[in-house]
């Protein structure tokens, strides 16, 4: 399988049309198996245990069957990265149409976030506000920003990952003293055992990547296991990656929470089209055009680069997870 995978492996950067996680380039592997395309596309920085699930996700996409869907379409957020100026937010959010919750990227200067959400609420007046801090406060600082907040900017459906870790959680809920619910996304995709993680008291959505969770059949045992509300969202995937997150989504019979599955959007470049139309993107299986594949292609050092990548990937535990769920 290992070298299949390298035979087939192509491998992209594709532009941003803004500054997301410090990166205007998203550099991205693809290769093809059986039940076609798979993603790797863990961001450079992670080391290869990390990327294990990464690897994992991409061979179940191009070598199993895909699972059935139970939807044709998955309703999805808009994205709003940390950007200043409500003409910028404005702009931002124009990139998708039709969606009627906001998901605001926050956690580094409070009153700049204020006025990020103040505009985003006033260029979209009836959508529903979601905040992503990605850990950063402390939760004295998630006390004071989330009360600041909501005197400010009225009720959000839900913050995710507010603090870094288990025990931050559990006293935030207990102690913040507004209604708002605590959604947990680091804490699972980023823990040693998510099979094994306890989230109660901490946390009241469930967030579900599937790159970094290991594929579709590993994130349904974590979503049943913790039988907790579910948002499936990305990992700034290409079209590629998203429709497989699309396709986990439509496993569930119904959405209570509109999936982050549109950040397509914030790239100037893709290899195959997602239509985002009605605030809403079907599901459904793509490949990679030739031509996006020559235009945004990496340079032969770039792709030799993750060439050894996958490789260590595989050896750094790859191979034995996929040994494990008989799929060699």
């Amino acid at each position: 399988m290992l070298d299949s995978i390298l035979e087939s492996l192509q491998v992209v950067a594709l532009p941003t049309k803004t500054d997301f996680r410090s990166i205007t380039n998203r550099e991205v592997a693809l290769f093809q198996g059986e039940f076609g395309w798979g993603e790797f596309s863990p961001f450079v920085e992670y080391a290869p245990k990390e990327c294990v699930p990464w690897l994992v996700s991409g061979v179940e996409s191009a070598f199993l069957p895909a699972p059935k869907t139970k939807l044709s379409f998955i309703r999805v957020n808009a994205t709003l990265p940390a950007v200043n100026g409500r003409q910028r937010v404005a702009e931002v959010l124009s990139w998708f149409p039709g969606c009627d919750t906001i998901k605001i990227k926050v956690g580094v200067n409070l009153q700049e976030d204020l006025a990020r959400i103040s505009d985003a609420r006033s260029c979209r007046p009836e959508a529903k506000i979601r905040l992503d801090v990605n850990g950063s406060w402390s939760v004295d600082e998630a006390i004071q920003s989330l009360r600041a907040i909501y005197e400010n900017i009225g009720e959000m459906e839900y913050v995710e990952q507010p603090c870094a870790t288990l025990e931050e959680l559990k006293a935030l809920k207990s102690k913040v003293g507004i209604p708002i619910k605590i959604a947990g996304d680091e804490i699972v995709r980023k823990s040693a055992d998510p099979l094994g993680i306890d989230l109660n008291g901490a946390v009241e959505v469930l967030i579900l990547k599937v790159a970094p969770l290991g594929g579709i059949s590993r994130a349904l045992k974590i979503a049943k296991l913790h039988a907790l509300p579910t948002v499936v969202s990305s990992a700034l995937e290409s079209a590629v990656g998203i429709a497989y997150g699309l396709k986990l989504a439509a496993t569930f019979s119904g959405q209570t929470y509109s999936a982050g599955l549109a950040t397509g959007q914030l790239l100037a470049g893709d290899v195959a089209n997602l239509q985002l139309e009605g605030g809403q993107i079907k599901v459904e299986s793509v490949s990679p055009s030739l031509d996006a594949l020559n235009k945004y292609a990496v340079s032969s050092d770039r792709l030799s680069w993750w060439r050894e990548r996958v490789r260590h990937t595989w050896d750094a535990g790859a191979r034995e997870w996929i040994e494990s769920e008989g799929w060699l």
